[in-house]
């Protein structure tokens, strides 16, 4: 095994030990507890593989996913909104996949949560002109708007919104859509 796989199995270790050992295990039965390990693991995977795609810090921002209608919207902020050099780094990506998800590629994506992530295939799939993502500056970061006519990409995009928000654990939440909720 070569030195870096050992550095990153260590880390993934540590990481996934310091996850575990925060968790309050007097709530839950096994079943339950094996579930939060399991997710533990995961975010700690994930958040090592967005080292290779995401040019800000991970745990110095939050992403917030907020499903709509139409699609929904992918936001990214730093958490010190004056963190100057995270907020570039953010408006800097979220830009560049602005372009590559534009063209069907979302090979980012799938090497942070691989293959087979919910809503993916379908977002692939999609042909050129089917989804618009409209990229905006936002106060400490940037969003990206996905909008589409087509109710199966729809659901692709809240599949993958809820998948990204389950494996960025504490980086990451659900939004809520003020629009949605004014029409009802």
């Amino acid at each position: 095994m070569s030195i870096l796989k050992t550095f990153a199995t260590v880390g993934l270790a540590m990481a996934f030990s310091a996850n575990a050992q925060t968790m309050d295990h007097s709530k839950m039965d096994h079943a339950a507890h094996m579930a939060k390990m399991a997710d533990a693991q995961r975010q700690s995977e994930v958040a090592y593989r967005g080292k290779d795609v995401m040019p800000f810090t991970l745990a110095a921002t939050t992403h917030i996913f907020t499903k709509g209608a139409q699609g929904g919207v992918m936001k990214v902020v730093a958490k010190k909104s004056s963190d100057t050099a995270q907020v570039k780094l953010v408006r800097k990506h979220l830009q560049e996949i602005r372009q590559q998800f534009l063209q069907g590629d979302f090979s980012g994506p799938s090497h942070i949560h691989g293959q087979d992530m919910p809503g993916l295939g379908p977002l692939r799939a999609a042909k050129p002109g089917q989804i618009d993502i409209a990229y905006k500056d936002v106060k400490g970061g940037a969003e990206l708007r996905y909008k589409t006519v087509d109710s199966d990409l729809v659901a692709a995009l809240h599949q993958w919104f809820d998948a990204q928000v389950s494996d960025h654990g504490k980086d990451a939440m659900k939004g809520h859509n003020h629009a949605d909720m004014m029409k009802k």
